[in-house]
């Protein structure tokens, strides 16, 4: 309808647009209907030739907002406020408040509505509804910008249907384009408030509060490793993990083998708390309610495998086509059982971080226990005093470089969370709106530990730490830590296989910018004691279990899981597979578990299975376990798990290592059970290490060259034997040194005897990290390879390429 001339707004360019149809706009139209809208429209014109579905609707554009602003008189106004704030006369929420209501009780211009209002009806024929439930959600023309999260900042309003509601929604957006917590970010990117101007975005409402929703991001949001799409997932409609109000569900897919064919690349499944979503509410004024969710709820994962692996695929095909890492959310229809793309923004953290510098931090607990523990966010440590805060109005009561402790961290928080120095929360996942900030912000915070603020008491010191894997802890006490600064950027390239040794899958992408040739030994057993905590066999065999404490624990473990097995191969799948991919495409040389048997009876069931031994580092270990009766069918499922990631995720990188492999003709029998369980040496580009820890390795080493395809070296076990010095004994402690020349004429021995037997040899034991001259030793012995810890890697790679340029004779001596 066209806009009678005493009507229309006077600073308005002549004939302005009111209405846009997402389809008719695109990612160069920021300045007319916003970020997030301009990349709705792009998203749904240029990606649904890929399967991308996004819900159709249409944008009010910034124009409406500043005729609206401009016909209620509102800009001077505004100006004097603000003003007013920055010389300290009036307070921000006293500013805030002011300027809000002012927007809210502004009345839209008549053409300004009456254009909504046709543009609602033509979505509701098109839905063939009388009033079709939107989702009205605000988009400035200065968000979702490279280096600037505006994410969160304004409103959003869901469920509203009615032309009536609509109206008000789209006041509503205007009027929380200042936010205190909006107003206090752009004071502080220094952004001119009043050249940021709202559009709104008006789109069909899918029914997630019958299915899930979520967040996702296209590379980790902790490490920047680019490598992966991160999943968070939750009951009901989305806000309640944007606002990180509930503890959500987190999955981690790798993206090189998401187009493989075959491949099924989830290398992270964790089931999160997700006590509360968020639903329709029905009668009266409120449009949405939280409610309770039940005990299956909890428990259940809120989306399979196939939708995992569909919204990875659309993270990769989103983040090609804008050529950038993106922070999308996601919702699926409960109704329909479709996934659709309800946003997609860049991500602001780590994708702008600089490539090529790597801190390290590290911490001391001394054996002390985590107070309380959740998901860390950043890798950071902190010590501070607690400042307990529960109610955001209380947030000017904050004391600077404190640890705020609060049941959560939405956006209204952002003023104290810029000041603390930490952050610890009851609820939220790694994936929230309050996770995203603290990282653009720099401040480790450990989120969703579920009774902080229960526990925590205010003013008391404690240290946060987010440098001990996905998992964030926080100390009683102050603790000692430190970190450094790793420039890996003019490292020198070496001749040998720079590698590295990871235990945890946690901390697996934490070292991906090292520029390491894979990894050369990923300890199973860790894997198993941190991530499973139960001994394979009291799955086989849980009726043998005695202990009820013990069978209990393992009843709740394998929850969910058709069979108690699967939960073992599951697990230890996922673990391997995080592992392969933090150095895909590089080889992942994962040694088979080699717990000793009192080790093994500490496993939760574990006791009634092993025997008890005099000496169990020389007794029932390694290879001599994976054939005998009393452990055969654990060892199938090591195998089972060992052959999904390689055929089902698709890391046909990884390597498998037997330890403790005593001789040829035992070699032979794990050889053979491995085939048995669908390993076979050589298919599929499958190799297979032996551990050298045993000085029969090297006195026969052509016989075990001829049943492996390579060596690696134990030094820690074969100084051991070697020498005859029990390695874990404090009394003897001075006698043990890899540097004894009876151990390194060993090694120097078996090099070029593998060579010739054409075998490849690597060294992952503790030595080279510890002595940079055993390092050039070995490296004057033409090792191929050299694993190393993380944290003594640059160190070591340069003492490396220094003994490569001066190579000369190794000496024994």
């Amino acid at each position: 309808m066209p806009l009678p001339p005493q009507a229309r707004a006077p600073a308005v360019a002549v004939e302005p647009r009111w209405i846009v149809p997402f389809r008719e706009v695109g990612i160069d139209d920021v300045g007319t209907v916003g970020g997030k809208n301009a990349s709705l429209g792009e998203m749904l014109t240029a990606l649904g030739g890929e399967g991308v579905r996004v819900p159709d609707g249409f944008a009010v554009t910034a124009d409406a907002y500043r005729a609206t602003i401009e016909a209620a008189g509102l800009t001077d106004m505004l100006r004097d406020r603000l003003a007013a704030l920055r010389d300290g006369t009036l307070a921000l929420h006293a500013v805030g408040g002011q300027i809000r209501a002012a927007i809210r009780h502004a009345p839209l211009p008549y053409a300004v509505a009456a254009s909504i209002r046709e543009a609602y009806r033509a979505l509701c024929e098109e839905a063939g509804q009388a009033d079709v439930a939107v989702a009205v959600r605000s988009s400035a023309t200065a968000e979702d910008l490279p280096d600037a999260s505006f994410a969160g900042q304004q409103e959003t309003f869901l469920n509203v249907a009615g032309e009536a509601a609509l109206l008000e929604a789209c006041r509503a957006c205007y009027a929380s384009l200042f936010t205190d917590r909006a107003i206090s970010y752009r004071e502080a990117k220094d952004f001119d408030h009043l050249a940021v101007a709202l559009s709104v975005g008006v789109q069909r409402m899918v029914r997630s509060d019958k299915a899930g929703s979520g967040v996702m991001f296209s590379l980790d949001p902790e490490t920047g490793f680019p490598g992966v799409v991160v999943i968070s997932a939750a009951w009901g409609l989305g806000e309640l993990v944007v606002q990180g109000e509930v503890d959500p569900d987190r999955y981690t897919v790798f993206k090189p083998l998401l187009e493989r064919k075959g491949s099924r690349p989830v290398i992270g499944r964790k089931c999160g708390g997700k006590a509360h979503k968020l639903i329709y509410a029905t009668g009266g004024s409120a449009r949405t309610k939280q409610i309770a969710t039940t005990q299956s709820e909890r428990t259940a994962f809120v989306i399979g495998d196939d939708d995992v692996l569909c919204l990875a695929r659309w993270a990769v095909a989103i983040e090609r086509h804008y050529g950038r890492p993106m922070d999308m959310e996601w919702a699926k229809d409960g109704e329909t059982g479709e996934l659709f793309i309800v946003q997609a923004r860049p991500e602001t953290v780590q994708s702008v971080r600089k490539v090529g510098t790597l801190k390290s931090w590290h911490i001391e607990t001394g054996g002390a226990e985590p107070v309380v523990s959740g998901a860390a966010v950043g890798q950071g440590i902190a010590a501070a005093p607690v400042c307990l805060i529960r109610d955001p109005a209380d947030v000017e009561h904050f004391a600077d470089g404190a640890i705020l402790v609060t049941e959560m961290t939405d956006p209204d928080w952002v003023p104290a969370m810029r000041r603390a120095a930490g952050i610890v929360t009851d609820h939220g996942g790694p994936t929230s709106h309050a996770a995203i900030v603290s990282r653009e912000l720099g401040v480790p915070a450990v989120v969703g530990t579920g009774n902080a603020t229960e526990v925590l008491a205010d003013g008391s010191t404690i240290t946060l730490s987010c440098a001990e894997g996905d998992d964030g802890h926080v100390y009683s006490g102050k603790l000692l830590f430190g970190s450094e600064e790793i420039d890996v950027s003019d490292l020198p390239e070496t001749r040998t296989a720079l590698m590295i040794n990871l235990a945890d899958p946690d901390t697996a992408f934490a070292w991906w910018q090292l520029p390491a040739k894979g990894v050369g030994l990923a300890r199973m057993e860790f894997i198993i004691s941190n991530w499973l905590r139960v001994h394979p066999m009291a799955l086989v065999h849980p009726e043998l279990v005695k202990d009820g404490r013990a069978r209990r624990a393992i009843e709740r473990l394998v929850r969910g899981y058709a069979e108690p097995t699967e939960y073992f191969v599951d697990r230890l799948a996922l673990g391997i597979g995080r592992i392969a991919a933090a150095c895909h495409p590089h080889p992942a040389i994962v040694r088979l578990s080699d717990f000793k048997t009192n080790e093994y009876a500490r496993l939760l069931g574990g006791a009634d299975f092993e025997p008890q031994e005099e000496n169990p580092m020389l007794g029932f270990r390694g290879a001599s376990r994976y054939y005998s009766e009393q452990y055969r069918e654990g060892f199938a499922l090591e195998c089972r798990a060992l052959k999904r990631v390689r055929e089902e995720m698709g890391f046909t990188n990884v390597t498998v290592m037997v330890p403790f492999c005593r001789t040829p003709e035992e070699a032979d029998k794990v050889l053979a059970e491995m085939a048995t369980n669908g390993l076979v040496r050589g298919e599929n580009g499958l190799e297979v290490y032996v551990m050298c820890e045993i000085p029969a390795n090297v006195l026969r080493a052509e016989d075990f060259a001829r049943r492996f395809d390579g060596f690696s070296i134990g030094s820690n076990d074969l100084t051991q034997l070697v020498l005859g010095v029990d390695r874990d004994s404090a009394m003897l402690a001075s006698l043990f040194d890899e540097r004894d020349p009876a151990v390194k004429a060993m090694i120097a021995d078996l090099i070029p005897r593998a060579h010739a037997a054409g075998a490849k040899v690597g060294i992952c034991g503790q030595a080279p990290s510890n002595y940079p001259e055993f390092a050039r030793f070995l490296v004057e012995c033409g090792i191929d390879s050299i694993s190393l810890n993380p944290d003594s890697f640059v160190k070591t790679l340069r003492t490396v390429a220094e003994a490569e340029e001066g190579e000369g004779v190794p000496a024994i001596a």
